[in-house]
């Protein structure tokens, strides 16, 4: 199986759930999203396919987003801020033939594997 995991390095839950997914044999490939940012058109692929609106994507805890109103800006805004400063996205997000998930708790990448 082949995965891709939207991963920051220093986080925890996205390592533990790498380390899922390397443990299933899954086929990951990595992407470090503070360094490779998805556009917003990947964003709302992500999420829409996940069946989660952008702004359950949106990270909150060390960001200014509810500051900034994002909670509550429409999607294109808010997938707009995302794509220009990835620390507003909620990681890890994990994407399988099966589906997607945003992976917190990191269980949650059993669902599609």
């Amino acid at each position: 199986m082949k995965a891709t995991i939207w991963h920051n390095p220093g986080c925890g839950t996205s390592r533990n759930t790498l380390a899922m997914l390397q443990g299933a044999g899954a086929e990951v490939t990595v992407v470090e999203y503070l360094k490779t940012p998805p556009s917003a058109d990947k964003l709302a692929q992500l999420y829409r396919d996940a069946g989660m609106t952008p702004q359950q994507g949106l990270r909150l805890r060390g960001t200014d987003a509810e500051d900034r109103g994002l909670v509550k800006a429409d999607n294109a805004t808010v997938l707009a801020a995302m794509a220009a400063e990835p620390k507003l996205i909620e990681r890890p997000l994990v994407e399988t033939d099966k589906g997607v998930r945003l992976c917190r708790p990191k269980e949650k990448v059993l669902e599609i594997l």
